[in-house]
C-alpha cells in the first residue's frame, strides 16, 4: 500500500520518540505505507529549512507560503517574491494560504491582500494552491472566484466545513483533504462530507505535528498516522483501504502535477 501525507510540517515535528532524528520519523512512516509527503511552509523565515528537508529526501516535496495568521516583522511578501521562491523543482505548491477568522480579528483587509498575492503567484508559476479556511467560508470562496483561482486549482486542506462548501470548492477545481479531525467522534458533519465526496477528489493528510487522529488524539502527530485517516475514511465509505490509498495517491500526484517517484 502506498499512501501520501498531502500536508505535514516536517520542520516542526516532535522528534522525542525518534531519538531527535527526522530520518527516524520518516522511516516509521514508511513502515505504515507512507511513500510520499508534502512538507508545507507557514512562514518565510522557515522556508529555507522546509526546502532543505525536501532536497534531502527524494520522497518529500515542499511548498512556499505565509499562513494567514502569521505576523510579519517586515513587509508582506509580494507576488514577485513568492514567484522567485517557488522556482525550485521541489516546490510543488503555493501556501498554505487563505483566511482564518477564528484566530485573527478586527480589520482583516491585510489577510485578504496576502491571500490574493499568493493566488496570483500560484497562477504565474503554475503550481497548485494549498488553502486554509477557518470561519471564513464566504470570503474564501469570493476571493478564489475574483482572482480566478480555478485556473490553477489546488486543495482545501484540513477540511472542516459542510457539503455546500466542499461542492463550491470542487466546482472551482479544488480537491478536499481530510485530516485526523475526521476520526473524532464529534466530527459528524465532516464525516458526512467524507462519505459523499467523489472518490477522485479526496486527499488525506496529518497536518502533523497537529491534530493527531484517534487513537492518538492529544498526542504529537506524525506522517505515519495518515494511515489511520485512510483506514477511517475507507471504513466510512465501505471500501478497502488499499483502494482508498491508491485513489488518494493518484489524486495527490494529479493535483500537484508531479510524477510519482
Amino acid at each position: 500500500m502506498f499512501l501520501v501525507d498531502s500536508h505535514c510540517h516536517l520542520d516542526q515535528l516532535d522528534l522525542t520518540m525518534h531519538e531527535g532524528k527526522l530520518s527516524n520519523a520518516l522511516a516509521n512512516a514508511k513502515t505504515q505505507g507512507v511513500g510520499h509527503m508534502l512538507c508545507v511552509c507557514i512562514t518565510l523565515q522557515d522556508f529555507p529549512k522546509v526546502l532543505e528537508i525536501a532536497k534531502t529526501y527524494p520522497h518529500v516535496s515542499a511548498s512556499v507560503g505565509l499562513h494567514p495568521n502569521e505576523e510579519v516583522t517586515e513587509a508582506e511578501p509580494t507576488t514577485e517574491e513568492l514567484v522567485l521562491l517557488a522556482q525550485d523543482e521541489k516546490i510543488v505548491a503555493i501556501g498554505e494560504t487563505g483566511l482564518d477568522y477564528y484566530r485573527s480579528t478586527g480589520d482583516l483587509g491585510w489577510q485578504h491582500e496576502r491571500f490574493r498575492q499568493h493566488i496570483r503567484a500560484a497562477k504565474k508559476v503554475k503550481k497548485a494552491l494549498i488553502i486554509h479556511s477557518r470561519e471564513a467560508r464566504a470570503d474564501t470562496l469570493r476571493i478564489l472566484k475574483e482572482e480566478e483561482a480555478s485556473v490553477i486549482g489546488g486543495v482545501m486542506h484540513c477540511f472542516t466545513e459542510d457539503w455546500e462548501m466542499a461542492k463550491a470548492a470542487m466546482d472551482l477545481g479544488f480537491y478536499i483533504s481530510f485530516s485526523g479531525i475526521v476520526t473524532f467522534s464529534n466530527a459528524k458533519e465532516i464525516q458526512t462530507v467524507a462519505k459523499q465526496i467523489p472518490l477522485d477528489r479526496i486527499l488525506i493528510e496529518t497536518d502533523s505535528p497537529y491534530l493527531a487522529p484517534q487513537p492518538y488524539r492529544g498526542k504529537p502527530n506524525e506522517p505515519a498516522y495518515v494511515r489511520k485517516v485512510a483506514e477511517y475514511i475507507a471504513q466510512l465509505r465501505g471500501i478497502d483501504v488499499v483502494e482508498l490509498a491508491a485513489q488518494t495517491t493518484n489524486n495527490f500526484f494529479n493535483c500537484f502535477k508531479q510524477a510519482r517517484r
